[in-house]
Order: structure tokens, then sequence, then C-alpha cells
């Protein structure tokens, strides 16, 4: 069983098409909307996580491709930079998943990409700007 989040960008002559409804009939996957930024000729983004047996998500993933769609991994499109950081906690407060947490032994703020939806809460709430989501 597979189970990953992804980045789906589509051209806007797909957002009317019923993607998802594919992916569920005729790939079995089971598929959770994290975020979705569809607006009428214009390019969608939608994050997912996806998930089912490994052929048949491989298989849905080409199906996917071949409609047109790019897809990406989640984990390399939200990123904190270890160098601006400061550990303040500020964007724990807002962190919907605590995916940004305390580790109460260091006081440092631990980041959990596994755990990220890619919200985007954190960017605005950082102040030394360490945050970076990029779809």
């Amino acid at each position: 069983m597979k189970k990953k989040r992804i980045v789906l960008h589509f051209p806007h002559k797909l957002i009317d098409k019923p993607i998802a409804y594919h992916l569920v009939k005729d790939y079995n996957l089971v598929f959770n909307i994290l975020q979705a930024k569809i607006i009428p000729n214009e390019e969608g983004v939608m994050v997912l996580e996806l998930s089912g047996k490994d052929k048949e998500y491989a298989d849905g993933i080409k199906f996917l491709q071949r409609q047109g769609i790019k897809v990406q991994t989640l984990s390399r499109d939200v990123k904190r930079n270890e160098k601006r950081c400061t550990h303040c906690g500020a964007c724990i407060a807002v962190c919907p998943t605590d995916a940004l947490r305390v580790d109460r032994k260091t006081m440092e703020v631990i980041f959990d990409i596994n755990e990220c939806i890619a919200c985007e809460l954190c960017v605005p709430a950082c102040p030394p700007r360490a945050m970076e989501v990029k779809f």
C-alpha cells in the first residue's frame, strides 16, 4: 500500500474534467484534498494525499501525467531555511497539524514534513521568514 502527499498542476483546459473521479473509479485510489487553488482560465494547483495499492497508485500517476497534469511530491515544496530559523516558536501556534512543534528538552522547533499539509499558515507567521512553500 502506497500513501503519498502530492501536488498536481492542472492546465486550465482540464479544470472542468472529472480527474479525481477517475482516480477513484478506474484506479481504486483514495484521496484527501489538503489544499486546492482552482480558478477558471488559469492553472489549477491541488495538494492531495493519495493512497492505494502500489500498481494502482503507479497507474493512477501515469494517468494524471497522460492528461497533461504535472505531478510533484509535496516534500520537495515545503522547506524550512535552517539558517534563518531562530526557533522562536511563532509558527507552532498556527500549524493545524503539529508539523511544527517544540521539543521540550531542547526548546527547538521541530519540523515534521510528513505531517505538513502545505497550508502556508506558517509562512506569514514566521518573523525571520524561515518557512518556504513553493508549488
